[in-house]
């Protein structure tokens, strides 16, 4: 006996997702977004504060490296027996690694602070932005 093959009912695929009314609506507008863009009180306020926040780290780091290395003709001052090589020392290999830090760390503050205005400023419901490479 041959045995008929019934033709099989179409497939259902169930499509899930988040219900209508649990979904958070998307603001027209980010207020400081537009804020600045509008150059409004408030926006110029944002600026502002991004710019000290950038200067106190600028600051900072110039303070850093005029204590670190502007200190060193002090430390030239000492008995000639003593500081013939030592010169010679500190300035060809040690100042080097105390720039590199000052400016990692300046570096890293100033990133910092553009991060939290960035995060001031866009929409929370945005994806972040991702790191940027390097041109």
């Amino acid at each position: 006996m041959a045995e008929e093959q019934q033709p099989q009912p179409p497939r259902r695929e169930v499509v899930t997702g988040v219900a209508r009314g649990s979904r958070r609506r998307v603001p027209a507008h980010t207020p400081a977004r537009s804020e600045i863009s509008e150059q409004t009180t408030l926006g110029a306020t944002y600026v502002r504060a991004l710019m000290r926040s950038q200067l106190r780290a600028g600051l900072a780091a110039l303070a850093a490296l005029v204590l670190l290395v502007g200190l060193l003709p002090l430390l030239f001052l000492l008995p000639r027996v003593a500081s013939g090589p030592l010169v010679w020392i500190v300035l060809g290999v040690l100042v080097y690694p105390v720039l590199w830090c000052v400016a990692r760390a300046y570096v890293i503050r100033a990133e910092r602070n553009e991060a939290d205005f960035t995060g001031l400023v866009t929409d929370p419901t945005e994806p972040p932005p991702g790191p940027r490479r390097p041109e």
